[in-house]
């Protein structure tokens, strides 16, 4: 019988991505005088960061005393992706955990498991058998189950753009809150903790909250709209910027710094943060996504701000002195 760890606490993903990044950080050496400032701030800045820290340093205590995939990522894995993802996931769920057995149900994050997944930072395309083409976002994760009376696609994580290929058989998106049904539309789906954010270029869907028993809502051309497990928000037309990401660029229209902020940082690991005296800073433009620090250094040319940077996983943006 394998070891389990004590409940594991309430870490929000971003929190535990923050705290594997300082636990590979120290594993790999000593931290620097300014690493160590940043360390500290980070822990003392919230006390779910102090959790997840002293979970973390529990959880790879414990590693060694299990056998499951998910410790063997995170103990022998190099210092990539799949270890992070595994120490996440351990953090997340707790080592030996039941729950870590049925992460292809409920896992919100990308899985070590998916059929497909991308890095954080990188994006990926997908050519699937019946033609259709699979775009993945940063950080993404679908399975792909094609049998002989439907093609179902399942978004793990993250976001994808489907390009959808006729066929005889249905085609099916399922997320966290709903099914999606279509035949050959082109549409964007992005997974939130709470919430699906549905735009349809092409075609036309049919969504059904996972918890709703009424009469699905149709989606057309150039809309989108937004949904939980029980409803949805009233449809509305798209963005200026829905789907640029596929392009690999990240447009913005009289955005918030804060959330343009937001955005940016599912591209890169590690935290960036935004001073609060200019969060509401307005910002608009196209920005190539592929050069993120670039972005950052332009920030400090279009706007009264200067970008500092502790260590390449923590940059916080603040007012220009």
């Amino acid at each position: 019988m394998q070891p389990n760890l004590p409940g594991p606490p309430d870490i929000a993903a971003q929190v535990a991505e923050q705290a594997v990044h300082w636990l590979l950080e120290t594993q790999a050496g000593p931290l620097s005088p300014r690493q160590q400032r940043a360390w500290q701030q980070w822990h003392d800045a919230h006390s779910e960061h102090q959790r997840a820290w002293e979970h973390i340093q529990r959880v790879n205590q414990r590693l060694r005393g299990l056998s499951s995939p998910l410790a063997h990522a995170a103990l022998n894995a190099p210092k990539s992706s799949s270890r992070r993802q595994a120490l996440k996931l351990l953090l997340i769920l707790g080592a030996g955990s039941a729950a870590a057995w049925g992460l292809r149900d409920h896992n919100p994050l990308p899985s070590l498991m998916a059929d497909y997944r991308s890095p954080v930072g990188q994006r990926r395309t997908l050519q699937l058998s019946d033609g259709s083409q699979l775009q993945l976002n940063t950080d993404s994760a679908v399975d792909v189950n094609f049998d002989g009376q439907q093609r179902l696609i399942r978004l793990l994580a993250g976001e994808m753009l489907l390009t959808g290929a006729a066929d005889s058989r249905p085609l099916l998106v399922q997320t966290a809150q709903g099914l999606l049904r279509t035949k050959d539309a082109r549409l964007n789906l992005r997974q939130f903790s709470q919430r699906t954010q549905l735009a349809v270029f092409e075609g036309t869907v049919s969504l059904s909250p996972a918890a709703y028993s009424g009469a699905p809502l149709l989606v057309g051309k150039a809309q989108q709209v937004s949904f939980t497990h029980s409803g949805w928000d009233s449809p509305r037309p798209l963005d200026a910027g829905s789907g640029a990401w596929s392009e690999g660029m990240l447009v913005a229209a009289r955005m918030r710094l804060a959330d343009f902020l937001d955005e940016l940082g599912r591209y890169r690991r590690g935290q960036l943060n935004c001073d609060p005296r200019v969060a509401d800073l307005l910002i608009s433009g196209s920005y190539p996504l592929d050069d993120s620090e670039r972005i950052l250094d332009l920030l400090e040319i279009s706007l009264p701000v200067k970008v500092r940077r502790f260590t390449r996983y923590w940059v916080t943006v603040e007012a220009r002195a």
